[in-house]
């Protein structure tokens, strides 16, 4: 027999130690390899004062493991309590959230029956980097990161998980028509990479119009890549229309490092009610069997869980009167699932985990090499002010006043938009101004000449709150123009 696999598990919050008691008691039964090394997290852990909700200790035990099966949790109401879930991923460095999302038709209600689409979603960047300030009385900001790294490794891994699954198409949604360079890097970056696949059909969306689309014919689509935030909404999306948002589950995978979570809350008011539907957790865990290499495991777990939804055994969640055949509990469930073990769905497709003759499918994703770097020139910067709303003539006249005679006042916007030197007295105004000094002979600045700007913002009485440099990347601006520049 195989030695068993360390685990670390987390049963979390909430319905969290119900769902996880039943999962680990499904796995162990169908033969899992595994040994759970348990360790605390989440809303007692937070009350103690540990503000991301995890101990040190428990930190070395997922370091030691590399496989973190965790339940959900609660996070204390108000202030200064940072997500344990965005902590995890970046402590880890676990840059791909995998979350498959498929229809049960006719067993469990769904207005789409073909939905078969898998979500990957980058975990770690965007605007889940969490950096946020309030720099005006009016005007709070958060800093959206993107990099070339970030963007290469979850675009290659889409395409990489749709090759070793068999999947026939990968998508990337962006919002690069507004966010030319951050979103643009990745639908570039996609374009790329997606040249190297050329087995594998490839489609770009704006995602306004891509999740509309997701939404009313997910047939159309199979695998979808995409950015942070936009990732989190479309999963929870497409997992509610496929069925329940509660029969999901998540894969965060790292290049040493992986955690299985479902993508549902603790939802704390139906804790200790033998009510919870552990199948979000559970395909979790289906998923950490075949990461870990216990694929056969895996598919008995899998097609057992099939036959029971197909026989009619579902929680109060999924319960159809007249249709289902009873209404369980989560102890109940996990029961039936066990039952099955061993048994294949009959009108539902069997799931396979292993390869004709061959272990299960590996994903190795080559390590980021980093290029030349560009030739970098500084031609400006961008200073941001608070300044009482008034005429941008105004803050230009200040300005230009003071400005040694290395830099020119070209633009002044004020949320984005450039108020000078054309100005709409429509446009509505607030206490944050973005003003862009250039060179003024197109000539490359030093860092001196910035120095020197600051210097005449504050002889000027300016507030200045934040600064950007502004550079030509080989020739290439990397920084955009004002609406309506």
């Amino acid at each position: 027999m195989a030695s068993k696999v360390p685990i670390a598990v987390a049963y979390g919050d909430g319905i969290g130690p119900e769902i996880m008691s039943a999962c680990l008691h499904i796995l162990q039964e169908a033969g899992a390899q595994i040994e759970p090394h348990v360790i605390e997290i989440g809303e007692k852990i937070y009350l103690q004062g540990y503000t991301a909700g995890i101990t040190p200790e428990a930190i070395q035990t997922i370091r030691a493991t590399k496989v973190f099966y965790k339940a959900p949790i609660t996070t204390p109401q108000g202030g200064g309590y940072k997500s344990l879930n965005v902590t995890t991923r970046k402590l880890f460095n676990l840059f791909a959230n995998v979350r498959p999302c498929v229809s049960y038709h006719p067993f469990i209600e769904t207005k789409y029956p073909g939905l078969d689409v898998v979500i990957v979603r980058e975990n770690e960047e965007d605007l889940y980097a969490g950096i946020e300030h309030r720099q005006t009385p009016e005007v709070y900001q958060v800093l959206k990161l993107v990099t070339q790294p970030g963007c290469e490794r979850i675009i290659r891994y889409a395409f990489e998980y749709a090759r070793a699954y068999g999947r026939r198409k990968v998508t990337c949604m962006t919002k690069d028509n507004i966010m030319k360079l951050t979103d643009g890097l990745f639908h570039k970056v996609f374009d790329e990479i997606g040249a190297e696949y050329p087995e594998i059909e490839k489609e770009h969306w704006i995602i306004d119009i891509g999740t509309a689309k997701l939404a009313d014919t997910p047939e159309q689509f199979d695998v979808v890549v995409t950015l942070n935030l936009y990732g989190d909404i479309l999963s929870d999306m497409v997992a509610q229309i496929a069925g329940s948002v509660g029969l999901a589950g998540s894969a965060n995978i790292g290049p040493s490092v992986a955690m299985f979570e479902a993508i549902h809350g603790s939802a704390p008011r139906r804790a200790g009610q033998n009510l919870a539907n552990p199948s979000g957790l559970l395909h979790a865990g289906i998923m950490m069997l075949v990461h870990i290499g216990q694929p056969e495991v895996a598919e008995r777990v899998h097609n057992a869980w099939l036959r029971t939804i197909e026989e009619g055994y579902h929680t109060y969640d999924i319960y159809r009167e007249g249709f289902s055949r009873a209404k369980v509990g989560t102890k109940e469930f996990a029961e039936a699932v066990v039952r099955n073990l061993g048994k294949q769905p009959e009108t539902l497709k069997a799931v396979r985990y292993t390869q004709e003759g061959g272990p299960a499918r590996v994903l190795t994703i080559p390590a980021y090499t980093r290029p030349k770097p560009p030739k970098k020139e500084l031609i400006g910067v961008d200073i941001f002010v608070n300044w009482t709303p008034g005429h941008p003539n105004e803050l230009a006249q200040k300005i230009q006043a003071v400005l040694p005679p290395t830099l020119k006042l070209t633009m002044i916007s004020n949320r984005g938009t450039a108020v000078w030197p054309q100005t709409l007295e429509e446009t509505f105004l607030v206490d944050h101004w973005r003003t862009r000094l250039m060179s003024a002979t197109g000539a490359p600045l030093s860092s001196d000449v910035i120095i020197q700007a600051l210097q005449a913002y504050q002889k000027a009485g300016l507030e200045f709150i934040k600064m950007e440099n502004l550079y030509l990347f080989d020739g290439v601006e990397g920084f955009s123009k004002g609406q309506g520049e």
